[in-house]
């Protein structure tokens, strides 16, 4: 009988029609064409039209003709400044601003700069003066007018949609001999102009069931741009909550500078600066750059209405105001559990530097104290479950606990829900702020191995001969039945690999495949033992590595390597490596260099001491005093058969 037949296409049907957690399906971008729930403006100094010319040089003043086009009414006038580039009001100005049924606040330096416009003017503004402007329809038209009006033009702009423009005065003689308007003209040379933009988009999940709202912004920057710092402010409604998250895509090179007015999750391109509390840089995350898996990230971080959604180009400055009338759009049915406190430096502190850290079982807090010192008078760190306290030392904030107690939540997908309470003594008052956050869950396997079946207290030593317990788990919230311990194995140096399970069976003498826990909130474990065996005479390595594959049944592949170090508990490890021959090599040699030294210590004592004669020693009785001396005066030594006398 053939192998049992499995129907393919059910299969492929079924996990073809699974979408991921991550992906953007049901969920279309359309522009908002209700009330926006943002206000976005960037600052860019290229126009829609716009050209220059020396033609004014001959006249008797420069002359600058702004006109404005609008998409929709503006909501504030329009702020309009006029400074000379070196800082002196010596030559006479025209301005001509075309900007009809708009208001417009117009200010410069200098007294002798006209104005001509058919703008509602502020009573702020310098010198104003209304005459009729030409009824025209082309900027050639406006252009011939300005030309036999004033008799040279010295620059030209359209401006879309612009919130405030900054015109610098000037003329320069190698500019062109004619004003001839150029599409998307670069007129950074004398002017910048904040425009608002109007191309917002946005859309949610078609199962969307919570207000969790998300902001994208993404900059489109040339090749050739020069821009690599951004500017960023953000201000929200005074009774906002903090249910809503601000990516941020750049290219990675870009650097951000946030200034937050409200608190909101937040995932950021290249790195970024929060100012004024933290001037030093913060590293960013990577970010997809396509529509499409933005939003994709969007609802990987659960949050499945994007608000907004606005594609700009690159600029030194954006100011984004959200709106307070974006999130009733959708029902609130489960509770927000990011933020539950109004804005206040605690929140912007910790949301900046996202101190926790999860695995498939725990979450880690670790705070640095210095950083908490733009707070202050912080006395104790706890989370939703009071109990649960931070340890603190002089420099730390330190938290571990497993996943499922202090309070921690695991509604999210691939997230888990908790707050931080930081109790801050002030004035002997006791006051408590409460910051909710949410920690990823990393999608990956994790390994453990464990010296007992008990499978607590997780270590990196492998002990021979001795058995040893390994845990690999995973949380997939979408389908943990799917999982599946593909195979494990322990690979040694100069050893052959062992195959210690594959296909979720044990392999090899020494292994069993035990049964794990039930699984809980996507989350699945494996568990088998073995015994890492080498024979006496082998030759023991310093270090293994076991290594592991999870995978689905799309052949979806998780691996995961774990570097253990190997101990022999007969030897102890820091003989390992030394046999008999070695011991005994090392002893002789020792017994030499110690004979040796001793015989040259000898050697050198012996030819260095100091050498005295030895003196006769007499047989027979010495001489008186008297005899003695005389013969050692006045005679000589005479044997006995010889004689000696005084001459």
């Amino acid at each position: 009988m053939g192998p049992r037949s499995v129907p393919l296409l059910p299969l492929l049907l079924a996990l073809l029609g699974r979408p991921g957690p991550g992906r953007a399906e049901g969920c279309d971008l359309q522009p908002v064409t209700a009330e926006p729930p943002i206000t976005l403006s960037y600052a860019t100094s290229t126009v829609p039209w716009g050209c220059v010319s020396n033609s004014s040089l001959n006249t008797s003043h420069e002359v600058h003709v702004l006109s404005v086009r609008w998409s929709k009414a503006s909501p504030v006038p329009l702020m309009v400044t006029a400074t000379p580039r070196d800082d002196t009001c010596n030559r006479s100005a025209v301005l001509v601003l075309l900007c009809a049924r708009c208001s417009a606040n117009i200010t410069s330096p200098c007294l002798n700069l006209d104005i001509h416009t058919d703008a509602h003017l502020s009573p702020e503004t310098i010198r104003a003066r209304n005459p009729e402007l030409p009824m025209v329809s082309s900027k050639e038209q406006l252009l011939a007018w300005a030309l036999a009006t004033y008799g040279g033009i010295t620059s030209y702009s359209e401006l879309q949609d612009p919130r405030r423009v900054q015109l610098h005065l000037g003329e320069d003689a190698r500019s062109p001999p004619e004003c001839i308007p150029q599409e998307h003209f670069n007129a950074v040379l004398h002017l910048e102009t904040e425009v608002f933009f109007h191309g917002v988009k946005s859309c949610s999940r078609s199962d969307a069931q919570s207000s969790r709202a998300a902001h994208i912004v993404h900059l489109q920057s040339e090749p050739s741009s020069p821009i690599k710092e951004v500017n960023l402010s953000l201000s929200c409604p005074e009774k906002s909550v903090g249910n809503q998250m601000l990516i941020l895509q750049s290219k990675a090179n870009f650097t951000w500078s946030l200034s937050l007015k409200c608190p909101t999750q937040l995932l950021v391109s290249g790195s970024y600066r929060m100012v004024p509390l933290f001037p030093a840089l913060l590293r960013g995350d990577l970010l997809p750059d396509t529509e499409q898996d933005l939003i994709a990230k969007a609802f990987e971080k659960n949050y499945s209405v994007i608000a907004s959604y606005s594609s700009i180009p690159a600029s030194t400055h954006i100011s984004l105001e959200i709106q307070g009338h974006e999130m009733a759009k959708t029902p609130v049915t489960t509770t927000p559990l990011v933020i539950t406190q109004p804005p206040d430096l605690p929140h912007q502190v910790l949301l900046t530097l996202k101190p926790w850290k999860c695995t498939d079982e725990t979450m880690e807090i670790v705070i640095i104290r210095s950083y908490l010192e733009p707070i202050k008078d912080v006395v104790n760190i706890t989370l939703r479950d009071i109990s649960c306290q931070a340890e603190k030392n002089a420099t730390h904030f330190m938290l571990k606990s497993p996943l499922s107690h202090c309070g921690t939540s695991l509604e999210g997908r691939g997230y888990a829900n908790n707050e931080l309470i930081l109790s801050l003594a002030k004035d002997a008052v006791l006051r408590s702020v409460r910051v909710g956050f949410q920690c990823k869950i990393p999608r990956e396997l994790f390994l453990r191995l464990f010296p007992t079946a008990a499978f607590e207290a997780p270590q990196t030593e492998l002990e021979i001969n001795k058995e040893a317990f390994v845990q690999a788990s995973m949380r997939w919230m979408d389908h943990p039945a799917d999982l599946q311990l593909k195979e494990c194995w322990l690979v040694a140096s100069g050893k052959e690999p062992v195959l210690l399970v594959q296909g979720g069976e044990a392999r090899g003498a020494g292994v069993a495949v035990l049964e794990g826990p039930p699984s809980s909130h996507g989350r699945k474990v494996w568990r088998f033992r073995f015994t890492y065996t080498i024979p006496e005479d082998g030759h023991i390595p310093f270090s293994a590595m076991l290594k592991c594959k999870a995978g689905l049944q799309n052949d979806t592949i998780f691996e995961k390597v774990l570097e253990v170090t190997v101990k022999d508990a007969w030897r102890p490890l820091s003989y390992r490596g030394l046999g008999l021959a070695a011991v005994l090599g090392i002893t002789f040699g020792a017994f030499l260099i110690g004979a040796l030294l001793t015989a040259g210590l000898w050697y050198i004592y012996s030819h260095t001491r100091p050498i005295s004669k030895l003196q006769p020693v007499s047989s027979t009785a010495p001489a008186s005093e008297s005899s003695s001396t005389n013969h050692s005066i006045g005679s000589t030594q005479s044997t006995p058969c010889s004689t000696s006398s005084m001459a």
